[in-house]
Order: C-alpha cells, then sequence, then structure tokens
C-alpha cells in the first residue's frame, strides 16, 4: 500500500483552514499548525501550537513533509501602524521561514493564500495575468501579501509553487470583523451600512466550502501557477444587503459617501477550467449561515 502523503496546515482554525484540513484527513497524513488548540480536535490530525507572529523554530514543525498549504494570516489587518510587526511576523516572516523550511526538508508542493486584493479595484474584471497594483497604493497589509507571493515564486525552480488569490470568501463562524458578517450585524442590529456611490462597489464571494473544493483540486496540480478563487456570481454591496435583509426580515438601511469605490471582481474562467466550478450561490450561503 503507498504511504500517504504528509501535508502541514498553517492557519488550521480559520475558516478556511478548519474545513481544509477535515476534508484532507481522509486521504493525508495531515500535520495543522495552530495559535492554539481547537475545542474539538479532529481525529486523525496532529496539532503543532505555534503562534507565529512569536519566535517559534524550525523543530517545532514536523521532520518531513511532502507539501505545505500556507492559509495563516495576521488578524490585525486593520491595526496599520500599531500591528504592523504583527502583520510583518505572521504575513511575511512565517512565509519566508516555511519556504526555507520546505526547501531543508524536500517538500514537492508549496501552496500560498494570498488575496484577491492585490489586484487593487477597477471596474472590469481581473484575471490572473492583470497587472498588480502601485505597491504604494496596496496599504501594508496586502503588500505584506505581494511580498509573500514574491518570495514564494522564487522558490518555483526548488519545488512546485501555487499561489491562490481568494476574493471575498465567507462561511460559517467567520469573523464578524470580516465584511459578509458584519454586513449580517449591521441589518441585524438596526445599523447602516454605508455605500459608495448609489450600490457600493461590486464583488464576486466565494462560500468556504467552494474554496475548500478548488484548494484540493490544486493538490493535484504539477505546475507552478496563481488561480482566483472567487463566485460566479457578482453583487454589488446593496444586492448583498437585501439578500441578508430579505433572510433576516429586515429592512437594511443604507448611508452612502461621496467617494466612489471601485470593483474587485475576480475572473474565475482558469478556476472554472483546471480546478472546480462553484456550487453554493450567495443566497444559499449567507441563509445557511443566518440559519444554522
Amino acid at each position: 500500500m503507498t504511504a500517504k502523503k504528509k501535508v502541514l496546515v498553517t492557519g488550521a482554525n480559520g475558516l478556511l483552514g478548519r474545513i481544509t484540513v477535515k476534508h484532507l484527513s481522509s486521504f493525508y497524513d495531515v500535520d495543522a499548525l495552530v495559535r492554539v488548540m481547537p475545542r474539538e480536535c479532529i481525529n486523525n490530525i496532529k496539532y503543532h501550537v505555534v503562534d507565529l507572529s512569536k519566535d517559534w523554530r524550525i523543530k517545532d514543525l514536523p521532520k518531513t513533509i511532502d507539501i505545505i498549504i500556507h492559509l495563516a494570516q495576521s488578524s490585525e489587518y486593520r491595526g496599520f501602524p500599531e500591528s504592523a510587526l504583527h502583520m510583518y511576523k505572521v504575513n511575511i516572516d512565517s512565509s519566508a521561514r516555511l519556504l526555507d523550511y520546505a526547501r531543508l526538508v524536500g517538500v514537492k508542493h508549496f501552496i500560498y493564500a494570498s488575496s484577491g486584493g492585490v489586484y487593487g479595484s477597477r471596474k472590469g474584471v481581473f484575471d490572473e495575468s492583470s497587472p498588480i497594483i502601485n505597491t504604494d497604493e496596496l496599504g501594508y497589509y496586502l503588500s505584506s501579501k505581494f511580498c509573500s507571493e514574491i518570495l514564494a515564486s522564487s522558490y518555483s525552480n526548488l519545488m512546485q509553487i501555487s499561489i491562490l488569490r481568494i476574493f471575498f470568501m465567507y462561511g460559517p463562524r467567520q469573523k464578524k470583523s470580516m465584511l459578509i458578517p458584519r454586513l449580517v450585524d449591521c441589518i441585524h442590529n438596526n445599523r447602516p451600512i454605508m455605500l459608495q456611490g448609489e450600490d457600493g462597489i461590486c464583488i464576486n464571494p466565494i462560500h468556504v466550502n467552494d474554496a475548500c473544493m478548488a484548494l484540493k483540486s490544486v493538490l493535484k496540480m504539477d505546475e507552478s501557477t496563481v488561480y482566483n478563487i472567487a463566485g460566479l456570481e457578482t453583487f454589488s454591496i446593496r444586492e448583498i444587503g437585501d439578500i441578508i435583509g430579505n433572510i433576516l426580515g429586515k429592512e437594511p438601511i443604507y448611508e452612502h459617501t461621496s467617494n466612489l469605490g471601485q470593483d474587485l471582481i475576480g475572473s474565475t474562467s482558469t478556476m472554472e477550467k483546471k480546478l472546480y466550478t462553484p456550487q453554493i450561490s450567495l443566497q444559499e450561503g449567507i441563509y445557511s449561515i443566518i440559519n444554522g
């Protein structure tokens, strides 16, 4: 019998990490890096408590690994400049150290979860060949994500590098500071939703289950490349608010800013052709979050 490949997943307590380690545990030997132990551990998964924002050692990690899925990211994305060092440690320093660890233990495939935000925002759709926004306009958090993309790509002659640019992922138990939970919270508590322009920007969010299925397909690929991971449907913020309001049975309150925002829509053509076609509609996904 062929031995299972060994996979190391960072950020295993996060939105995508939780579902990823659960799905992979049936097919791989999974080691999960977490900042704190989860309340409910999954059978057959080896947990390692490692705080990437602190000093940590390579010897804290497994001695042999075939694949690394680096999902960990700083939770302090709104905290610049006070939390700049936290973002640096988690988003850049950890990537550099994990890539060197990958080289030392002979990892064959390194998958890095970045953000669709590195493209900036504009009218139209971003595909994987679209230029990255000028770095002086990215802001610290997105700059740190793009820095790790550059670092990872430098290792593409040593191992397979896959970069996932994820667009507005949402799902159960997501932090309330993220977009979809924040909109739900605003409507539930009768707080206004601020719209840039008449309807707000347009986005194509993806449910975490669909993102996980796309990620699983990346494991089967054999070339270094970049993938957009996004939903098939495009909505304005007002349209998303109306969907949430209909499910909650409450009328959203909208206020407008004079600032005209730009859209952030990711092309899904490469994802659909090579990886996976998302199955969960936004209405279905939000309904499942609100109603359990």
